[in-house]
């Protein structure tokens, strides 16, 4: 076996995802799971560290120490509830946490920054660690995002059909598996992140389970014309989004245009701006005219309304969630990441430059190594 731990908190920072994982050249097993949620204090904290603030620096230095240690404590439960000995685990990669992406095309100075302290990691687990992962793709040209394709292709690709995996966690994002061309993934733009904002300001509810708040409201057309005018989503590909993009604020500054609704219309319209973006994007890809397969993976598979708008929206593709390809939804991405650990150890490239726009393909990340035992 070749173990390797996956750790990520993607943009909702609803809590961090560990997976561990037997990686071979031929295959990807997950063997255990783990999740650890975040207070709504911590995940307040981390939103707030996405925008322009006061003290941003001093706030981001003591939430990246906090959540190193967070992170440390997931890949140790995880190893604890696998029964599996950390001496046996080749290493852990993390994504880390997300606080500001901006991506060539977005700033002249593009960056990337995730926090949670890879250095405790790799201390607190005696575990070498790979992390700041997204840096280095960016140093190439690209735009350091989506880094999860490359897995997709390799571990879900069919030689004899076009496959569209979507992953609909806070962003959503889509890798093009076409055997007739180069893959192709980008963010589509907003995934849950709207909707799980809006229905915790209206009920204080963390997510509207199976989209029934949004089923019993009405799609304001008007407004949903209006979001699907945002300019992200007329920009080509390659190309990334965040948080810093849509968010809570300038949804309110879009409702504050005379768009008089209620609650429930505004979720109703936010979950068809979801399904209508990822679909739009969808037959923007190279062959997608011609149909094929969509494997939905990420927090939004677990959304019924979701589900069934992108499956009306597409119905030349069958439509299903990764469960049907081995690995459950709620742990692709942390798998994705445990891969590219594999990928930087064994020295070989884990970005894709038909994905981010990189002028190479190069070895991502930094290697923390466990201290000797």
């Amino acid at each position: 076996m070749s173990l390797y731990i996956g750790l990520i908190s993607g943009t909702s920072a609803d809590g961090i995802d560990a997976a561990l994982v037997d990686i071979t050249e031929q295959h990807c097993t997950l063997k255990s799971h783990y999740f650890s949620e975040f207070t709504p204090e911590l995940r307040q904290r981390i939103h707030a560290l996405c925008v322009p603030g006061d003290n941003e620096i001093e706030r981001a230095g003591a939430l990246d120490r906090e959540l190193g240690e967070l992170f440390a404590h997931s890949a140790l439960q995880l190893v604890k509830h696998s029964g599996v000995s950390a001496r046996n685990i080749s290493a852990i990669g993390s994504h880390g946490q997300t606080i500001r992406h901006r991506p060539p095309g977005q700033s002249e100075t593009p960056f990337s920054w995730q926090i949670g302290d890879p250095n405790i990691i790799a201390e607190r687990t005696g575990i070498t660690t790979i992390a700041d992962l997204r840096r280095r793709d960016i140093a190439a040209g690209g735009q350091g995002a989506p880094l999860v394709p490359a897995f997709h292709q390799n571990v879900f690709s069919n030689p004899s059909k076009p496959r569209a995996i979507i992953n609909i966690g806070g962003i959503s994002n889509i890798s093009w598996l076409n055997p007739a061309g180069s893959p192709l993934g980008f963010d589509t733009g907003p995934g849950n992140t709207l909707l799980d904002a809006w229905v915790l300001l209206n009920r204080g509810e963390a997510y509207d389970k199976n989209g029934a708040w949004a089923a019993s409201g009405n799609v304001n057309k008007e407004l949903l014309r209006h979001l699907l005018s945002h300019p992200y989503l007329q920009r080509p590909i390659p190309k990334s989004s965040g948080r810093e993009e849509f968010n809570l604020a300038w949804l309110k500054e879009v409702l504050a245009g005379n768009f008089v609704t209620k609650p429930e219309d505004v979720q109703a319209t936010l979950l068809e701006f979801t399904a209508v973006s990822v679909s739009n994007h969808l037959q923007q890809c190279p062959g997608a005219a011609d149909g094929g397969e969509i494997y939905v993976c990420g927090g939004g598979a677990h959304n019924k309304m979701l589900m069934n708008r992108l499956s009306h929206l597409n119905s030349g593709f069958s439509l299903e969630t990764t469960e049907a390809l081995g690995i459950a939804p709620d742990w692709v991405e942390a798998a994705a990441f445990a891969w590219l650990a594999h990928r930087t150890l064994e020295g070989l490239p884990g970005n894709q430059k038909s994905v981010t726009g990189a002028n190479n393909e190069v070895i991502l990340g930094g290697i923390y190594p466990a201290a000797p035992r």
